[in-house]
């Protein structure tokens, strides 16, 4: 999936307290990514929710690491 829709296929309201977001099979590419899964997690923390994300390969895991919370503004 294209990360810019990525932020739409969540139900923020409807969703339980905690979302686990599973990546396994997934990769992250670029900083796109990266802002797009910060957004999410933002719009959670927002209402009160909680996110996880797991299943991120090594090279995935070292860019989120890296960029998670450098991006404001991106979505």
């Amino acid at each position: 999936a294209s990360s810019n829709d990525l932020v739409y296929q969540f139900d923020y309201t409807g969703d339980p307290d905690t979302v686990i977001i599973d990546l396994t099979d997934a990769h992250i590419w670029d900083a796109s990514t990266v802002a797009a899964l910060d957004a999410i997690t933002t719009k959670y923390a927002s209402r009160g929710k909680t996110v996880e994300i797991v299943g991120l390969n090594e090279h995935s895991a070292r860019m989120h690491g890296k960029l998670t919370g450098e991006l404001a503004g991106s979505h």
